[in-house]
């Protein structure tokens, strides 16, 4: 990876957006959501799940639960059953509940909109809070760290550190904050479709001028 100064590292990395937004325009959350209490419960059974998974797991969900107190209410083992398939369940249903207990019993039933009050609920963590606050209430709080962009941004020479929360805080450092939220959905898209983690498409990359390390696996 080449060396290069701080100003032309924030440098590249504004070019990089400006290619990401060109090559997907259309780049959004791909979980399925009608509001942000949907949006939240997705983002939570996500966990080591695909968004394809739990685009199907909800769709059946969100036909028996409308609101928190619905979520309070469905018995554990029925909660269970229905989000089996996304695997770690019965962690993901407890927490499930217990969030939209905290939602209905300490904010009536709304979703909070601070990151805060997000991350005190169970089951919700940065990554999570910042889905919801950047897709749900069009809030950039910070930029969503998961496995693409952790690996993407390290494969970009826009960080070198190993952990979310600190590849978060380089990212806040580099891009515009306009785009942190949708920064995530540009990577995500870019992993997704062309960057590949074991076979990456660099002869056909929209960013192979913008990347430090085109070619390396």
């Amino acid at each position: 990876m080449r060396r290069e100064t701080a100003s032309a590292r924030a440098g590249r990395a504004v070019e990089i957006c400006k290619a990401l937004a060109r090559a997907y325009p259309d780049a959004h959350c791909e979980l399925d959501h009608r509001n942000p209490l949907e949006l939240l419960i997705a983002t939570i059974l996500s966990a080591q799940c695909t968004d394809k998974r739990v685009n199907i797991v909800t769709k059946d969900l969100f036909r028996v639960c409308e609101s928190a107190a619905d979520y309070v209410a469905l018995p554990q083992e029925h909660l269970e059953a229905i989000v089996r398939t996304t695997g770690f369940f019965r962690a993901k249903a407890r927490n499930i509940k217990a969030c939209c207990a905290d939602i209905v019993g300490t904010h009536g039933g709304e979703v909070p909109r601070t990151m805060e009050a997000l991350t005190k609920l169970a089951g919700v963590g940065r990554k999570t809070a910042n889905v919801v606050l950047g897709n749900a209430f069009g809030m950039n709080v910070g930029v969503v760290v998961d496995t693409h962009v952790q690996r993407l941004s390290t494969r970009l020479g826009l960080t070198r550190e190993g952990t979310p929360e600190k590849i978060e805080q380089d990212l806040m450092k580099l891009i515009p904050r306009d785009h942190w939220a949708l920064f995530s959905h540009w990577i995500i898209w870019h992993g997704r479709r062309r960057c590949a983690a074991r076979k990456p498409d660099c002869a056909a990359c929209e960013i192979a001028a913008l990347c430090p390390r085109v070619g390396v696996k």
